[in-house]
């Protein structure tokens, strides 16, 4: 489930020497005798190789083949009575448009070459020719939560709205906590969110702190999930987006190249005990190591403290510190 937790204290990181790929290969030895004894042979059993860290500047995300993590696709959040069919007409414009690659691009702009989301946003509107398919008239405020992924797509929301001739303000709000009750109570109309947690978080609100988990890895299974909640709390939610920023787990390209993996599936099967880094709590989540281990079949040879998805756990995997470390799916380190 996607969090932006805070970053987590680590000691500092250092290169370490690398090693080379040892496989383990079936071999078969004969020998003969002077009676004439028939040949014997033997074999060793295939065993995965020893896949050490490679070092690299380019981070690769091995894709998720089996779905450990939950489908947080972007989604656009509307209290009931805001929800037009112009306004969601003109949502639907940015969903579409919208897909991780585009995400990850956006994210890059602003977060590692410093241009402001409302440039970028009003950039990527031009780009791709977004216009509102109708017209509407009145005000709307789009909220955002305070990390600047969100803030730049409410900006995008922001400006095909006021293409549709909506009196549009976009105001950076908070959290989660602060934002979600200022969009149920008509003080916010829109903001963008992520299915899968947005989903759980109102699973939780309504059924209480132990309600089973309904999201899913699958976006439509998902929304099926979260349209009867929203209802409930008097919010509508519109056609999600491609574009997700949820947990991954990334390596680098030398490691790929060398390795021969572009899946988790395939790093289970090709490799043995690997290091692995992320944030503290990594080792006893179902989304992190554990999933791993027992969705995947990965062999965990060690684990590295680090942070969720930041510098110290994307600095580690690029000086090849460690393996196989977990990011967000939409970094914009990864373009």
């Amino acid at each position: 489930m996607r969090t932006r937790s805070g970053i987590l204290a680590a000691a500092a990181i250092s290169t370490i020497a690398l090693a080379g790929c040892t496989t383990y290969e079936e071999s078969e030895a004969s020998g003969s005798s002077s009676s004439g004894s028939s040949t014997t042979a033997s074999s060793e059993a295939m065993e995965p190789a020893a896949c050490t860290a490679v070092a690299g500047d380019t981070l690769v995300v091995l894709d998720d083949d089996m779905g450990l993590q939950l489908s947080d696709n972007i989604i656009p959040a509307v209290n009931a009575d805001s929800a037009s069919d112009e306004v969601l007409a003109a949502l639907a414009v940015v969903s579409e448009a919208l897909d991780t690659e585009s995400l990850i691009q956006l994210n890059k702009a602003v977060d590692v070459e410093r241009q402001t989301s409302t440039d970028v946003a009003q950039q990527f509107v031009d780009d791709n020719g977004l216009t509102a398919p109708s017209s509407g008239e009145g005000s709307l405020v789009i909220g955002a939560a305070n990390f600047s992924e969100n803030i730049t797509v409410a900006e995008i929301y922001g400006d095909v709205l006021t293409d549709a001739g909506y009196d549009v303000e976009v105001r950076t709000i908070g959290n989660r906590e602060t934002y979600m009750p200022a969009l149920q109570s008509g003080e916010v109309d829109i903001v963008p969110e992520y299915a899968a947690t947005v989903t759980e978080y109102l699973n939780l609100q309504i059924n209480g702190a132990d309600a089973e988990t309904v999201a899913q890895s699958d976006i439509d299974a998902t929304v099926a999930a979260l349209e009867p909640l929203a209802e409930e709390v008097g919010l509508t939610f519109g056609e999600a987006s491609a574009a997700q920023d949820q947990n991954a787990f990334a390596t680098t390209q030398g490691f790929v190249d060398a390795y021969g993996v572009s899946t988790l599936s395939e790093l289970a099967e090709i490799c043995g005990p690997i290091v692995l880094g992320g944030p503290a709590e990594c080792p006893e989540r179902a989304f992190c190591q554990i999933g791993l281990e027992d969705v995947y079949g990965i062999e965990i040879d060690s684990f590295l403290s680090l942070d969720a998805g930041g510098p110290l756990t994307k600095t580690a995997i690029t000086e090849g510190e460690i393996a196989l470390g977990l990011v967000f799916s939409s970094d914009g380190a990864l373009g």
